[in-house]
């Protein structure tokens, strides 16, 4: 029979073990991502975040209001906690829980979040006086909820996440992950741009080419591959700190190790307080500064800048 003190020093460790599980998901997506404003701060699990990232990148693309994104967060998070489920009550299914025995899609259409995500919306659009009015309430007539005050228990987070992911709010999301591990691709990004935000990537208004990592990111971290991906945004700030702020989101899930635009750089190496915010940098910082070669100061500043990990 095993002494006290190892049953409970055992104990201690399982829980410890658990605790890490919530608080930072899966060893694959290690980590957490938080977003600020509003004198609070919210911090969700990578994959939570990444659902978060593509119901914004939706709202962006479509044209309509921050507050659309914000109503669309605090749904999604009462209804499925940002998870892309295929259970629920009833037939409900996916980040909304959206039913096919009320004419929502098929099962297979609702499990596709970008699918479920226009769906809402096209819903919303229809509420006259949506961006002005309570969220709790106007998520309830797209919802029509059992429960019709519970998404104003997510407003504030809703609220925080939707200012970020819709270039509101400048470099406001951060994630602190593990290391990449493995080898990826910047086409990787380039497609999910392409997947999440359709209609400005067909029209010409996001586009994007592989670049020089050198010639374009402020600085190359060890371990980043030497192609880069440049998005330009043609000179709108709020849309390249949108698609800024998604790529930092889908960090976990890309490989990406670093994110740069408008002076700001995400750093997925950065540790303790210097991983709470976005660095800056500024003349003569740049792996160009004090020569002749293209980048330098800070990198390309008119393009979000995109680094995937090498292996």
């Amino acid at each position: 029979m095993l002494p006290l003190v190892m049953v409970l020093l055992f104990a201690g460790i399982a829980g410890g073990s658990y605790l890490a599980l919530q608080r930072y998901g899966s060893p694959l997506n290690e980590g957490t991502c938080t977003a600020r404003g509003l004198g609070t701060s919210h911090r969700y699990t990578v994959d939570r975040v990444a659902n978060a990232a593509l119901i914004s990148a939706v709202a962006v693309d479509r044209g309509l209001p921050p507050r659309a994104a914000s109503i669309a967060l605090a749904t999604a998070y009462q209804e499925s906690q940002l998870l892309n489920i295929d259970y629920g009550d009833r037939d409900s299914v996916g980040l909304f829980q959206q039913r096919p025995s009320q004419g929502w899609g098929t099962v297979e259409q609702i499990m596709d979040p970008v699918y479920s995500s226009n769906a809402f919306y096209d819903v919303l659009v229809t509420i006259d006086g949506y961006a002005s009015a309570d969220i709790n309430d106007v998520a309830q007539q797209v919802q029509r909820s059992g429960f019709p005050e519970a998404y104003r228990d997510h407003e504030t987070e809703g609220r925080l996440y939707a200012s970020a992911l819709t270039g509101q709010s400048g470099a406001n999301l951060v994630c602190t992950l593990a290391p990449a591990s493995g080898t990826f691709s910047p086409e990787g990004v380039r497609s999910e741009l392409a997947r999440q935000f359709p209609r400005l990537t067909e029209a010409g208004r996001v586009t994007s080419s592989l670049e020089s990592a050198a010639s374009v990111a402020p600085a190359v971290p060890e371990g980043a591959g030497a192609t880069a991906l440049a998005i330009d945004v043609g000179g709108d700030e709020a849309l390249g700190w949108a698609i800024a702020n998604w790529a930092v989101a889908r960090a976990a899930e890309d490989g990406v190790v670093q994110v740069s635009y408008a002076g700001g750089v995400w750093d997925r190496s950065a540790r303790g307080e210097d991983a709470d915010t976005w660095s800056t940098v500024g003349p003569g910082t740049g792996p160009g500064a004090g020569d002749d070669s293209t980048a330098g100061d800070a990198g390309d500043p008119d393009r979000v800048v995109v680094l995937v990990s090498a292996g």
